[in-house]
């Protein structure tokens, strides 16, 4: 099953740790919030994971100040339909 790391850029106040976790996965932009690595729209936000960085992700996702951050299993979500807080 695939895993898609989600990024609340509302949320966020771009402190960068997640970016530190997963360098092979996401960049900076240039006000230092994450984004996916290479990709653009909302591939930006809803970003496929790698059985190999899932770990990292977790971590990611734990040590967030903001609480910026989720897992989502299966297939990114369509726009608009995600509730707040999943």
């Amino acid at each position: 099953m695939k895993t898609h790391l989600h990024i609340d850029w509302t949320s966020c106040d771009g402190r960068g740790l997640c970016a530190e976790l997963l360098p092979g996965v996401l960049d900076r932009d240039d006000w230092g919030y994450p984004v996916a690595r290479g990709k653009v729209g909302r591939d930006r936000t809803d970003v496929p994971l790698r059985d190999a960085d899932r770990e990292a992700a977790q971590e990611a996702v734990f040590l967030c100040p903001k609480l910026a951050l989720s897992l989502l299993a299966g297939s990114a979500p369509e726009p608009g339909t995600r509730m707040p807080g999943q």
